[in-house]
């Protein structure tokens, strides 16, 4: 069988503190990647995924938390998914399985090997009675169940002691709303889309505080001290705002971290790190989706900014490309808007022009990284040729992010 190449797409999965605790995982190989289904490729594709989970390694794609797989009949009637870890890999049904005495026995044996089941897009049905004993999770679509009607499914299903995620949550009162009733779980836009979360002030880990404290004492050489602040948005923004603030008049325009941090000094730096841990807010951290999301995004930018013709002359592109990225949802994640961030930060034309109106050469690289976090396959397709990106460079580029991120994490 020919070998494919897959594209990646991850949504969050959060717990009832809102913090993230798994992804499902959307893969669509580059001859199917218009399709939300699986089609007669299914064992290809089972191929795409478990090769691309086995030679990447789960901690690059999805860190410590779970993964969540779609599978069709055919996928999970195949003994290649048995290769996955147990411990880390949620399979979902999906809603258009048939229930036949074959699909139970295949559940009630994965189930008793170890694996954890979910039923997707589901809606109480007695004919799912058998299954109903045997998954571990069920996926309840607020688009296909109304929230009046949740109460009287939820009775339902709890004789089954069935864990409950709300997928397709896309209001803050609808989350709520689900919490009270007894999810445990949840997933949607309103995790997804920073417009709609509760905002936050602006603070930061009093971990990440004193880890760059620490690193100053030691006097760290600047590239770890760089790396430290590349692993948050909020601290990459402070330290922004604190090089305004103390070169008034600074005619040259700051154009990555590095740059930031050789105009203030380790003294300035070491001293406002000092006065930040007396007003670090530790909530949630760097389990806000919204964080994580930025900083892949700074990563995976950087990463597309050296295989990209139009900037392979630019040393600076890579640098730049990642402020362009982990800065574009620094006004979602806390409260402040993005007007405000240009006007206090001395950002050169082109990273603004990227962050207000996705224009020149780092907006439509924003443009395509969202794309990729959207699962949008089809119009990514369309916008790495036009960049001159291929297929294989944007998927590594997507993995090596995901790894970058979480090795950041893990150093925090």
């Amino acid at each position: 069988m020919e070998e494919m190449n897959c594209l990646i797409g991850r949504q969050p999965i959060l717990n009832e503190y809102e913090e993230t605790v798994a992804y499902e995982l959307l893969f669509r190989s580059t001859e199917s990647r218009d399709n939300a289904s699986i089609n007669d490729a299914s064992f290809a594709t089972a191929s795409v995924i478990i090769n691309t989970l086995s030679d990447f390694g789960l901690e690059f794609i999805i860190g410590e938390h779970r993964g969540f797989i779609n599978l069709d009949l055919e996928m999970l009637m195949s003994d290649s998914i048995q290769l996955l870890p147990k411990d880390r890999i949620v399979f979902e049904l999906l809603e258009n399985l048939e229930v036949t005495p074959e699909l139970v026995d295949r559940c009630r044996y994965l189930k008793e090997e170890g694996f954890t089941l979910a039923l997707d897009d589901h809606q109480y049905d007695p004919v799912y009675n058998d299954l109903y004993d045997i998954v571990d999770i069920i996926k309840v679509d607020l688009m296909i169940s109304p929230v009046e009607r949740l109460a009287e499914m939820i009775e339902n299903f709890r004789p089954y002691g069935i864990k409950l995620l709300a997928e397709k949550v896309e209001t803050r009162d609808e989350y709520l709303l689900c919490r009270d009733l007894g999810f445990e779980l949840f997933q949607g836009y309103y995790f997804a889309k920073p417009s709609l979360i509760e905002k936050k002030k602006l603070g930061e880990s009093g971990a990440i505080m004193i880890k760059l404290l620490k690193l100053l004492s030691e006097d760290a050489d600047l590239e770890t001290v760089e790396k430290a602040f590349r692993s948050n948005p909020g601290l990459t923004y402070r330290l922004l705002l604190l090089v305004n603030s103390v070169s008034m008049g600074l005619r040259e325009k700051v154009n990555n971290i590095r740059h930031a941090i050789s105009i203030l000094g380790r003294k300035q730096i070491m001293r406002w790190v000092q006065l930040a841990l007396f007003a670090t807010d530790d909530s949630r951290g760097v389990n806000n989706p919204l964080v994580e999301m930025a900083a892949v995004r700074g990563a995976m930018m950087e990463e597309l900014a050296v295989m990209m013709p139009e900037l392979e002359r630019d040393p600076e592109a890579p640098d730049n490309a990642f402020m362009t990225g982990i800065l574009s949802l620094i006004d979602t994640i806390y409260d402040i808007s993005m007007n405000e961030v240009l006007e206090t930060l001395n950002l050169s034309s082109n990273i603004r022009d990227a962050l207000v109106r996705r224009q020149g050469t780092y907006g439509r690289l924003l443009e395509l990284v969202e794309l990729c976090e959207n699962s949008d396959f089809a119009l990514m397709k369309k916008k790495i040729e036009n960049l001159g990106i291929s297929e294989d460079e944007l998927l590594y580029a997507q993995v090596k992010a995901y790894n970058w991120h979480t090795e950041s994490i893990s150093d925090a």
